[in-house]
Formats: structure tokens, C-alpha cells, sequence
């Protein structure tokens, strides 16, 4: 599903019309890139959390020469799961298994 198909779904369910449902959706985006961006967690209960991922400075190799090289510390955004999630999730993978 893409952004276009999410918006059309989310206006169907909520009786919303389309324009409408995205200038929600891209606000709630925006405030979340922003909210993690920065320092904040965003805990959204039954659905999961958004924070960042601190990765710490490394040596890798280069794929091409196989020379060391200095992977710099960075910060990633990441997303866990809440349990509710995990378990429709699961509830819905179970229930393909069956068939």
C-alpha cells in the first residue's frame, strides 16, 4: 500500500472526504518527523513507538576494495511495535497458516 491507497482507506473508514484525510495524514507526519527529530519519543498506546536508534561509531569495510574504513556515530529513526499490533499482527498471520 502506498501513500495514495492509505489516504483512499483511511477517508473510506472514517467518512472523511479524501483532501481531507491528507492534510491529516501529512500533519501527523510532519509532527511526528519533527517530534523525533527532536529527542522525543512518540508512544502511541496499542499501536507502538517512534524514537531513534543510536548507532555507535564503527569500522566497516568497503565492498568494492575490502579496505577499513571509519563508520562515523549517527542516529536512525525506529519504530517498535506495541503489543496490540503484534498480536492482530500475529492473530492475522496465524489465520493465513490455516487456510
Amino acid at each position: 500500500m502506498n501513500k495514495t491507497e492509505l489516504i483512499t482507506a483511511v477517508a473510506e473508514k472514517a467518512g472523511t472526504s479524501k483532501k481531507d484525510t491528507e492534510a491529516v495524514i501529512n500533519a501527523t507526519m510532519d509532527v511526528i518527523k519533527s517530534m523525533v527529530a527532536g529527542g522525543d519519543d512518540i508512544q502511541l498506546i496499542g499501536f507502538g513507538t517512534f524514537g531513534i536508534a543510536e548507532r555507535a561509531a564503527r569500522e566497516g569495510r568497503n565492498p568494492q576494495t575490502g579496505e577499513t574504513m571509519k563508520i562515523e556515530a549517527s542516529k536512525a529513526p525506529k519504530f517498535k511495535a506495541g503489543k496490540a499490533f503484534k498480536d492482530a499482527v500475529n492473530v492475522k498471520a496465524a489465520k493465513k497458516g490455516k487456510k
